[in-house]
């Protein structure tokens, strides 16, 4: 049978009011009784049960968090940023992979709040009405990690994803690219269209009339950037620069165009988006904007702290900056 804390407090030779104030590390204890009580506990082998815990403090100190993609590295950084603070402030993590499908989103939602978690980090694609209504009616906080609301509702930590793209774009012009050609994500997710408003702000800018040949939407995976780098180089006259929403995207850019015979940036220059590690670990290295995901994960449950504690908020829903690194990829 498992140990219970009324087993420790009988061992102990003191009330279970006692052992529960030195598990939840209450101050209002004589320190021999709290040196005896963790003798009892450590000879015993007793393991609070945080859902009892719970159901006495009304909190589990567990908060869930919510990614599109595990394997992902730019994701695997953010939840980074999200476990060291959350274990700063003495929360645990329950992690769980969405795959970016809405329904298991709401079913995850849905999970974290029935386990009695008592905040959420959520990272995906598009936040519906459903989203923003599941997320206002819960019974605890959430904050969204690099995933945009367009409502504003709901807290959030992002960049500036519309001004980052205009950023990029408006670089390559000024290379001599008269028109940079842009690769991107679905069209159906928020933050990719405020990336592709970035850039289309950039040519109206520089007075380049949009050419649809040049812009490809596809999902941001490395095979995708190999397939819409195969079907810019098909055209009579491609592109002399690419712009991609991603770096792994960026990456099958590279190595599509290389293995077609492209000298990457003699024929052609790449630039792409986040700055994970893989834009160091490719050849040539990648020139991208920086985004920084562990700082969007780790300011974001700090975020979510200030609300599970009810500290005063300042900004709600913040903006981290960002910035353009150039490497090999670009002249």
């Amino acid at each position: 049978m498992s140990i219970t804390i009324y087993d420790v407090a009988r061992e102990a030779n003191v009330s279970m009011a006692t052992v529960s104030r030195v598990v939840n590390r209450n101050p209002n204890v004589k320190p021999t009784t709290r040196k005896k009580v963790m003798a009892t506990i450590e000879k015993l082998g007793y393991r609070p049960n945080a859902v009892a815990r719970g159901l006495a403090s009304k909190k589990t100190t567990t908060v869930g968090t919510i990614i599109p993609d595990i394997s992902s590295i730019f994701f695997s950084e953010l939840a980074r940023g999200i476990e060291d603070i959350a274990t700063m402030y003495k929360y645990n993590m329950i992690l769980s992979n969405s795959d970016q499908n809405k329904d298991k989103e709401l079913r995850l939602i849905n999970t974290m709040l029935e386990k009695q978690v008592d905040g959420i980090v959520f990272m995906g694609g598009n936040i519906t009405e459903e989203h923003v209504e599941q997320f206002s009616t819960a019974s605890v906080p959430v904050v969204l990690a690099a995933t945009y609301d367009g409502s504003g509702k709901i807290p959030s930590v992002n960049i500036d994803y519309e001004e980052a793209a205009f950023e990029a774009t408006e670089l390559l012009m000024s290379k001599g690219h008269k028109h940079p050609a842009f690769i991107y994500g679905q069209e159906d997710i928020e933050l990719n269209n405020l990336k592709f408003s970035g850039y289309k702000r950039a040519l109206k800018a520089a007075n380049v009339e949009v050419n649809e040949d040049y812009i490809i939407n596809k999902s941001y995976s490395y095979e995708a950037g190999i397939n819409a780098i195969n079907q810019l180089l098909s055209l009579s006259e491609p592109p002399t620069v690419v712009f991609v929403a991603s770096d792994e995207m960026a990456l099958g850019v590279i190595h599509g165009a290389q293995d077609r015979g492209l000298v990457v940036p003699k024929d052609l220059e790449v630039l792409g988006f986040n700055n994970t590690r893989l834009a160091t670990m490719v050849r040539p290295t990648l020139s991208t904007i920086i985004q920084p995901m562990y700082d969007l994960g780790a300011v974001a449950m700090r975020l979510l702290t200030k609300y599970m504690n009810k500290e005063e908020v300042e900004e709600s829903n913040v903006i981290l900056p960002h910035r353009i690194v150039e490497r090999d990829s670009t002249k």
